[in-house]
């Protein structure tokens, strides 16, 4: 399968950078193509322009600027997110991800003036993500990034069965027991991804 893995961390010494390596290493070994797709390495900008804007709907000129990353995500089979939330939210570099990419008529399409998922060809999708807080900080504001992925992002891809995500909590609390234990789950789920 081909999965196509979105990063989003900007230190390569990161425990962030260490579960982004178990991920692709696992599906490496599981007999997946992977594209992985480091944000931050790749130079990506999250800036939705002014002009941006204004093409935003209109098909034909939309993707200009962003096509080589439409192309990744247009030939994924499978999507995984490895990313801390920060601020209750995604890191600025992968929500300009999906601002300038998972634009109409990539990740959706609009029918009847009503926005319809157009990601069908990705069937399997996960996330692997840290917190700092404790989980019960999250649900106190919602989860945005969960919902996120397990609800919206869920839409636009094609039916899917159970969404993996896998989160650490608390990372500012955590030891080198709970970052392994974390690491080894993670390690083990992308193996039978």
């Amino acid at each position: 399968m081909r999965v196509l893995v979105l990063y989003a961390h900007p230190v390569e010494t990161s425990f962030q950078a260490a579960l982004h390596g178990a991920v692709v290493g696992a599906l490496t070994r599981a007999g997946h193509q992977v594209d992985d797709c480091d944000l931050y390495a790749e130079g990506f900008d999250p800036v939705l322009s002014r002009q941006e804007r204004i093409d935003y709907h209109d098909l034909a000129v939309n993707r200009r600027n962003v096509d080589p990353y439409v192309e990744r995500v247009m030939r994924a089979e499978a999507l995984v997110l490895v990313y801390p939330v920060w601020n209750f939210g995604f890191p600025a570099i992968l929500k300009g991800f999906f601002d300038r990419v998972f634009l109409p008529g990539v990740s959706f399409r609009m029918e009847n003036g009503k926005a319809v998922g157009n990601l069908g060809h990705i069937r399997k999708l996960a996330a692997v993500a840290t917190y700092g807080g404790a989980r019960w900080r999250a649900l106190l504001v919602g989860d945005p990034p969960r919902k996120s992925v397990t609800r919206v992002l869920r839409a636009q891809v094609g039916r899917l069965g159970r969404v993996p995500y896998l989160t650490h909590y608390d990372m500012n609390r955590s030891t080198e027991a709970t970052r392994s234990a974390f690491l080894e789950r993670v390690t083990k789920e992308m193996e039978r991804f």
